[in-house]
């Protein structure tokens, strides 16, 4: 794959000495892409050319280029099956070759991604909406906005991976899917990690909806080379066969409109399994099969992936007369969500969308059991004092009722026993007491709370069973088969079933959670000197999640743990705004006399 980016760079060949007429291109040109170790079949992209008359005049002409991925068979001289072409673009430059091949490759893996049920109703037949294509200027402007010219290549070259995939699963030969991850599965890791700069320009311009459905797309890829790599490391060592694929975990951050957004995405087989039980060692797909629903609880649980969303406002005050500015940050939004990859035969209905009752293993997701947000200056940095905490440590209230109910009856014997026992004719009394209590305590399934690391402020939220109180990212199995160890948690998964539904469940009924400024209302602070106004210095933001599964409505013996952990560097613009001064400006201050003014004139005290 190094060598399809300069190979379309010298698309058509370069002219001629000056005064010499100027070549025709080649017919054809071939660079290939991937082989099997026989050399009797191999991926290829080749680059037509055709010359094409421009107006009336002959001699006015124009070369055509039109790219296509096909297989090349070497035995038999057997003409090449073309799997797919781009169509025609004008080969004026090498440069604008590269825009129009990757905006035709990027707009059709966005088509090609997985069903949006939540989009649904305004989708096209096969669940595909309507967008806007991207173009050459478009994709120009991406590459070439402050993005590496190694990195711009590594984005080229995923895209075009992408698109193949995409070829080999639903076009070519079920030999062609096995060619490809065997022959550029270590190309489909380098690229992610040299692309990211590029990646992360490309998902910021094209907004939330292209970009939802771009890392989808590209989130089912990842997810069928993590399984193809876990089933192949079965007969390996446990500690390699744990080994996940940390590259495909994507994420990026950037500030807009004074908030700092950081999005991540990972397939969840590329999530390290967070270790400690017997069981972790073994491979999800090597899990026992106790009922038949078991082979398709585990081809739903590798075909997920976890998107994350978090928003952080921050808030820069300086008021007069003070010697530093406050810098206050507090969480604006968290949205966590396991979405599904993969394709239901209703989509083309344009029904059965995700939480419909005919698909019974639509409930078995992996959910957030921990999530870890922390923002703060650059490590290091000595610019900023504190973190200053909103929220003290929180201390569990519970509220004891206590009801004492006193019942005294009177009961008589015969007069014979009376006289007998008192010596006269009073009946003996008998007094019943009866006391009741009741206690009531108030329980919640995630509990926030604020800390600090080094000059980072941090919000944690932990998912706590609702019957037992266990911490479900903490739990393992070995904890409750430990032979009566004191200490050992209680088994939450009893209380974790059925946890999309009822008043009391910890998730929406999309499977998402989403933590609004109502649940963390308090904001961590910061001082900066004055010193530093006019300036932009440099920020920092990370997050970390906690992916825990436990059987929802089948019967499983299987329960795990896997743990992601992002982070990057923000700008806080620190503008030179003085409190008093923003907020009485000379227009505010003349438009709130005259308000005033009338109101004492309307209704004079």
């Amino acid at each position: 794959m190094d060598d399809v980016w300069p190979w379309l760079t010298g698309l058509p060949p370069p002219p001629g000495p000056a005064g010499e007429p100027e070549p025709p291109p080649p017919p054809q040109a071939v660079v290939a892409l991937a082989a099997f170790p026989d050399g009797t079949t191999s991926i290829v992209l080749q680059a037509d050319h055709v010359a094409s008359a421009d107006g009336d005049e002959e001699e006015t002409t124009t070369t055509l280029v039109d790219f296509s991925l096909a297989l090349n068979a070497t035995d038999g001289g057997a003409a090449p099956r073309v799997l797919w072409t781009s169509g025609r673009f004008k080969a004026a430059s090498g440069v604008a070759l590269q825009r129009q091949l990757l905006a035709r490759l990027l707009d059709e893996v966005i088509t090609l991604s997985p069903f949006v049920p939540c989009l649904s109703g305004g989708n096209l037949i096969g669940g595909a909406p309507e967008y806007s294509k991207l173009d050459e200027e478009f994709v120009a402007g991406i590459l070439g906005n402050g993005s590496a010219p190694a990195a711009a290549a590594s984005f080229f070259s995923l895209a075009l991976l992408l698109r193949l995939f995409w070829l080999c699963a639903t076009q070519a030969p079920a030999d062609t899917g096995f060619l490809f991850f065997q022959a550029l599965g270590a190309d489909i890791e380098r690229a992610l990690v040299d692309c990211r700069p590029a990646l992360a320009m490309f998902l910021a311009s094209v907004g939330p909806d292209v970009e939802e459905r771009f890392m989808r797309s590209l989130g089912y890829m990842l997810a069928k080379l993590c399984l193809l790599r876990e089933m192949q490391l079965q007969a390996a060592e446990p500690a390699i066969r744990r080994r996940a694929l940390p590259a495909a975990c994507l994420s990026y951050a950037t500030e807009m409109h004074g908030l700092w957004v950081l999005r991540g995405y990972a397939p969840v087989l590329a999530m390290p399994r967070v270790t400690g039980a017997a069981s972790m060692a073994t491979p999800i797909t090597a899990l026992p099969h106790e009922v038949p629903e078991e082979p398709a609880l585990r081809y739903g649980l590798v075909h997920q992936q976890l998107e994350v969303v978090a928003q952080l406002e921050y808030a820069v005050r300086a008021a007069r007369g003070e010697r530093f500015v406050t810098v206050g940050v507090r969480v604006d939004n968290v949205r966590v969500r396991v979405a599904r990859l993969g394709f239901r035969k209703d989509d083309a209905d344009g029904a059965g969308g995700e939480g419909d009752d005919n698909d019974a293993m639509d409930g078995e997701r992996h959910f957030p059991s921990r999530l870890r947000l922390w923002v703060g200056p650059r490590f290091g940095a000595s610019y900023a004092t504190g973190p200053s905490l909103g929220r003290s440590t929180g201390n569990p209230e519970q509220d004891v009722e206590t009801m004492r109910t006193v019942k005294g009856a009177f009961a008589g014997g015969s007069t014979k026993l009376a006289n007998n026992n008192n010596g006269g004719g009073v009946p003996p009394r008998i007094i019943k007491a009866k006391t009741r209590s009741s206690a009531r305590t108030r329980n919640r399934s995630w509990r926030w709370e604020q800390e600090a690391e080094g000059s980072a402020g941090v919000f944690e939220g932990v998912l706590c069973d609702p019957v037992t109180g266990t911490e479900i990212s903490a739990w393992r199995g070995d904890n409750n088969n430990g032979g009566g160890f004191a200490g050992a948690a209680a088994d939450p998964r009893n209380g974790m079933r059925r946890r999309y539904g009822g008043p009391g469940r910890a998730f929406s009924k999309m499977r998402g959670l989403v933590v609004a400024g109502d649940e963390l209302p308090e904001e961590v602070t910061w001082r900066v000197g004055r010193g530093a106004e006019g300036r932009t210095l440099p920020w920092r933001v990370g997050l970390k999640a906690w992916l825990t599964y436990l059987p929802n409505e089948v019967r499983s013996r299987h329960f795990e743990t896997r743990c992601v952990e992002w982070a990057h560097e923000v700008d806080l613009p620190l503008a030179a705004v003085n409190g008093d001064d923003r907020a009485f400006t000379p227009t505010l201050r003349y438009a709130f006399i005259i308000y005033s003014t009338v109101i004492y004139l309307v209704c004079p005290i």
